[in-house]
């Protein structure tokens, strides 16, 4: 048995501090007593210290199941300069050699290594095993637990394996450890490793000294994030995006912008990774722009800004990786962009998978939309979300709450909620119950009989955009709750039951109106140019230019290209190539002319380019469009090539299209004369060359429906590449 002194005399020895954060000690002494133990702490806590500290007071070997190589390496050196014996801590994964293994080995039978770490798939190793099983346990520590849970953000299957590892090695204390859980989530992790009488340890998720912020992602976003980060010079960041390739391409732009910044993502060689980290840490470089594979277990605690490009695939996946911002108790600004189709594109990458999985992915990000478009206290969402209540209705630090929206009384749309959701037996998850008040007669309700109800269509006399903030903010105030089990199915709680029969005053926020449309990451952005006299010269001269050449206006820049001009004010054909929509070919054809009148502009009036509105960007060097162009000139059919890219024909459309427009000339007769006859062609090349607009939707009312879109698409690209190029 170890007394209290016992305990902290260690800590001080080991780890340099008087006393334990909150929970840390009841924790570690559950782990010295051998129980086993859940603990739910927010990054920055100390979660780490629970398991350390333990394992160097107990007899043998703790093995701590770690899920990332980079991850353990970082941990297993701070053991080692905490105990000045590089024996005291060792990794045992793929990375090592087979006789650096051995070395491993031979510490642990010694009994000189007091924590083994171990990724999940080393850990089923019939070899590994057979090892584990000869030596003396202390007990397990598995780390990112969340991890074992398919309602976790970051599920991993092997992690699933663990418990049935556990059992051929040998009995001996469990602790599980994780930044992020839902009560579903927690459920899930003790039922699959064996622990449902784990002692529950849950710190506060409230991290007071986090900004919580939303904006709207525009056309603009690359500007915005390289101002904001100029304006926090010096200071250390993280730039979370979804895919690998805007995580290089966002790393070039901020290079180019004398931004000391690097790209993180699995695909990268490991050296490279792991130096990129190496100069994170040292503060070589200030911002990392990385996938979700940067952060677990990153130990720097003046990060002062995390920026989300994309929003995550859950709420739980968003805490965490904002949680790394701040964690000395400083300043932390958690800033994320947000459009609907980014949630659609989400749902999209997840057909294919299993139905199961698809509907898990789905209740996630109506979690993450939810969040994202309420005009409710971030915190208050958040914190509800894990379980938590957080009192204040204003925590005066996210947006929301510094820039409160105007309530409105909606007693009666939460008592048609409440009415419908007992009408349908409490069985039902939130959309289908908004189809319900608002009478949608989908197959699902008739299936169901509950288009015969007398409460269908209870609510249809309300707004049907504001049903989703009613019931967010009927879970926040406690007349509902989420089913564990079943998650997503709204039940009703006993002051709800309450509410039916005397209702009283309720008051919501409306959601923040987002647009379903989606923005074109690629160009310039639309509005007022920040010079409108400047536009409208540039305009009168692309007027005259396309006289010159008899082609419409817009053949030679469209009216994006021309608000950057504009903005930005390229005076060299070098900057000019920098403007969205304006490639090599348009440049050597028009440039000139269009770079010394802003030049002389600004020369007459005196203007100074602010160098935060000079924003350089980079070639686009997708090996997409280099594909797309040379198999063009090797004539190869559009459908084929489009399913050997694995995109569909619309979207291969889309990319010849930004192709064209930026300059480059392709020759796609070959393949619209096996679709349309001369006749055809040249009537549609006519409408083109005579008309002021290049929109399609126009061109298919003149034409009525005598020609496919795909078709007029095909007869632009034509005349735009013989015309614009």
């Amino acid at each position: 048995m170890h007394t209290s002194e016992q305990i902290r005399s260690k800590l001080k020895e080991f780890f340099g501090f008087d006393k334990f954060k909150e929970n840390q000690e009841a924790i570690v002494r559950c782990v010295l007593e051998g129980r086993n133990a859940f603990v739910l702490m927010p990054t920055g806590g100390g979660k780490s210290l629970c398991y350390q500290l333990p394992a160097l007071m107990l007899e043998g070997v703790a093995i701590v199941v770690s899920p990332l190589i980079a991850l353990m390496k970082n941990q297993v050196d701070a053991v080692r300069f905490m105990s000045h014996l590089d024996s005291t801590a060792h990794f045992l994964n793929s990375s090592l050699t087979k006789a650096a293994a051995e070395e491993v080995k031979n510490d642990v039978r010694q009994g000189k290594t007091k924590m083994l770490y171990v990724a999940p798939e080393s850990l089923t190793k019939a070899e590994n095993i057979e090892f584990l099983h000869s030596v003396k346990i202390s007990f397990y520590a598995i780390d990112e637990a969340h991890c074992i849970s398919e309602w976790g953000h970051d599920f991993r299957p092997e992690y699933r394996r663990i418990a049935e590892s556990v059992a051929r090695i040998g009995k001996a204390p469990i602790i599980a450890l994780t930044a992020t859980a839902t009560d579903k989530v927690r459920t899930d992790i003790k039922k699959n490793l064996g622990i449902l009488d784990a002692v529950e340890f849950k710190s506060s998720f409230n991290r007071p000294n986090l900004y919580y912020e939303i904006r709207p992602k525009t056309a603009d976003i690359d500007k915005e994030i390289i101002k904001y980060v100029k304006a926090n010079e010096g200071k250390s960041g993280i730039i979370y995006c979804l895919s690998r390739k805007r995580v290089e391409t966002l790393a070039e732009i901020l290079q180019a912008n004398d931004i000391k910044a690097e790209p993180y993502h699995a695909g990268l060689e490991t050296q490279r990774r792991s130096e990129t980290q190496d100069n994170f840490l040292m503060e070589r470089i200030n911002v990392i722009v990385a996938t979700i594979a940067f952060g677990m277990g990153i130990d720097k605690p003046d990060v002062r800004f995390v920026i989300h490009y994309d929003m995550p695939k859950s709420l739980e996946g968003y805490y965490q990786e904002t949680g790394r911002a701040g964690r000395d108790g400083g300043e932390g600004n958690c800033i994320a962009f947000y459009q609907r189709k980014d949630l659609r594109k989400l749902e999209k990458f997840m057909e294919g998978k299993p139905l199961a999985e698809q509907d898990i992915g789905r209740q996630l990000l109506a979690e993450t939309q939810a969040y994202a478009e309420s005009s409710v206290c971030r915190r208050r969402l958040l914190l509800h979300y894990f379980g938590e209540t957080y009192e204040p209705d204003n925590c005066h630090n996210c947006d929301n709450c510094r820039h409160p929206h105007e309530q409105i009384e909606a007693s009666d749309m939460l008592q048609c909620l409440l009415e419908a959701i007992a009408a349908t037996k409490e069985k039902f998850r939130e959309d289908y119950i908004r189809h319900f008040v608002c009478g949608d007669n989908t197959e699902e309700i008739q299936a169901y009989h509950h288009d015969e109800l007398e409460e269908f269509g209870i609510g249809e006399n309300h707004e049907a955009e504001n049903w989703g903030a009613v019931v967010r903010q009927a879970l926040l105030s406690g007349y509902l709750y989420k089913e564990i089990e079943n998650y997503g199915v709204l039940r009703l709680t006993d002051a709800g039951r309450e509410f039916i029969n005397n209702p009283k005053p309720f008051y919501i926020v409306l959601d923040r109106q987002f647009s379903d449309e989606e923005i074109p990451m690629d160009s310039a952005p639309t509005g007022d140019a920040l010079d409108p006299i400047l536009f409208k010269m540039l305009r009168t001269l692309r007027g005259q230019v396309a006289r010159d050449n008899n082609v419409p206006p817009y053949v030679i820049f469209q009216d994006p290209s021309l608000e950057a001009m504009a903005t930005v004010y390229p005076q060299t054909e070098e900057e000019l190539l920098n403007i969205p929509g304006v490639g090599a070919g348009k440049v050597k054809r028009y440039g000139k002319k269009f770079c010394e009148l802003i030049k002389k502009h600004c020369e007459e009036n005196e203007i100074e380019r602010p160098e935060d509105m000079r924003i350089r960007t980079v070639a686009n060097k997708s090996k997409l469009k280099v594909s797309i162009i040379q198999s063009i000139d090797r004539k190869v059919d559009l459908e084929d090539l489009a399913a050997a890219q694995n995109i569909d024909y619309d979207a291969l459309l889309d990319e010849i299209d930004a192709i064209v427009y930026s300059g480059t000339k392709l020759d796609i007769d070959y393949y619209i004369r096996e679709i349309l006859d001369d006749d055809q062609i040249q009537d549609i090349y006519q409408y083109f060359r005579e008309s002021d607009s290049d929109d399609i939707d126009a061109a298919l009312d003149e034409f009525g429906d005598e020609y496919e879109e795909d078709e007029l698409r095909l007869v632009r690209i034509k005349f735009l590449s013989e015309l614009a190029n």
